[in-house]
């Protein structure tokens, strides 16, 4: 018998002219029928997405629809509405107004309380819906035939969610490594691979070198601050901060990256099958400079080019005094101006997040890949909401 295990590596085979096709087309699409189409336009992209990931020529597939999206988001709608219309009738019997014109400081005072209120009773549902988009995803994933899955378990989440912010905000971000090891332990630990659970090893403190440019970034941000406190050069001291600012953004980046690693060499599959990944902190930071300074510039021709044809068209209309022609010269450019911030939605995803995808992808394996072949199929997943309540708060734009 042979000591040697099998590895399965990532590959990544999508295509930019395809998916920037397919990207314009739903977005297009999506603008046209006043946003509704979204909900396929994300299932869409997905499909594309998930079927260019493979390992042993297995590829991933995403069962997901966009009519369950859409169901899932209509439902999420009501309840936050209903909800939301609770806390407000609550604060309304406590004398706190958010609509009212406040005449006095403490109607001033009253009605800060109030927004604050309005958003903090929000907060719980945010991490409930990250959960549950993480669910979903799952549940309407399959590799090699087999089927992902999660436990329902989005309170419990959402209630250690706030604990452990609270504790990274009061210790002014030095628990972060704890914060991110243990939520991410909690999701791991719940999730599946047919009848093979998942189990997030190590330890959070082993997360502390990944934060190394995070804290150069606030050091040098602090440094900033007491140079403007105690000198006469406010200038020196804003070029450190921005220096600071940048530097701290980046470490970000690569915070996000080494964590990344971290947490996925220390994954088990099944008490056997382990993981490892190797993505590069310099390439995901160029891949975003790059991308984003290729976005911005064609963004930014884009809608140079729709302010001049805007100005052609506008300029004829005040001439004449016809209000139709300047009606439909004011419809032309809110087109041109949508038209432009599609497009460059599009090359945001080609530019940006389909090469980070293909990075990552290819860096990452599994390792003792034989035993893969002992895990059966799981009863299908209802897929909970749909990531309803995540697209209704706004948290589930990721692909």
């Amino acid at each position: 018998m042979s000591d040697t295990t099998r590895d399965i590596f990532g590959r990544y085979s999508g295509n930019k002219g395809e998916l920037f096709n397919l990207a314009l087309v739903t977005s297009l699409l999506t603008l046209v029928t006043l946003g509704i189409y979204r909900f396929w336009a994300k299932t869409r992209i997905r499909k594309y997405i998930w079927s260019s990931i493979d390992g042993d020529s297995d590829k991933f597939e995403y069962t997901g629809t966009g009519i369950e999206k859409l169901l899932g988001f209509l439902v999420a709608v009501v309840i936050l509405a209903i909800y939301l219309g609770i806390i407000q009738m609550i604060l309304f019997y406590f004398g706190l107004n958010l609509f009212s014109q406040p005449t006095t400081m403490a109607e001033a005072v009253a009605q800060t309380l109030a927004v604050y209120i309005s958003f903090f009773a929000v907060v719980p549902l945010i991490f409930f819906a990250q959960y549950r988009a993480r669910r979903y995803k799952l549940a309407r994933t399959r590799w090699r035939g087999v089927r992902f899955g999660a436990e329902p378990a989005a309170w419990g989440y959402a209630l250690r969610a706030i604990g452990h912010w609270l504790l990274t905000i009061l210790t002014l971000g030095l628990l972060l490594p704890r914060q991110t090891f243990y939520l991410e332990k909690y999701m791991t630990d719940r999730s599946w691979y047919g009848t093979a659970r998942f189990e997030q090893q190590g330890r959070w403190q082993e997360l502390y070198p990944a934060m190394k440019h995070l804290f150069i970034g606030a050091l040098i941000i602090v440094l900033a601050v007491v140079l403007v406190a105690t000198t006469n050069s406010p200038g020196i001291g804003g070029v450190f901060f921005v220096v600071g600012y940048i530097w701290g953004m980046i470490g970000l980046v690569s915070y996000r990256v080494q964590s990344f690693t971290y947490l996925t060499g220390h994954k088990v599959l099944d008490g056997s099958i382990s993981f490892r990944a190797d993505p590069q902190t310099s390439t995901v930071v160029g891949h975003v400079l790059i991308g984003g300074l290729l976005v911005g510039l064609a963004t930014g021709a884009l809608l140079f080019v729709a302010g001049l044809i805007a100005t052609a068209m506008m300029s004829p209309a005040a001439l004449t005094g016809s209000a139709g022609a300047g009606l439909a010269a004011v419809a032309l450019t809110a087109i041109l101006y949508l038209a432009a911030l599609v497009i460059a939605s599009a090359l945001s995803l080609v530019w940006i997040t389909q090469p980070i995808i293909d990075h990552i992808v290819s860096s990452t394996a599994v390792e003792n890949a034989d035993a893969l072949d002992a895990i059966h199929q799981r009863a299908m997943d209802s897929g909970a909401d749909a990531e309803g309540f995540a697209d209704a708060l706004d948290v589930g734009g990721a692909i």
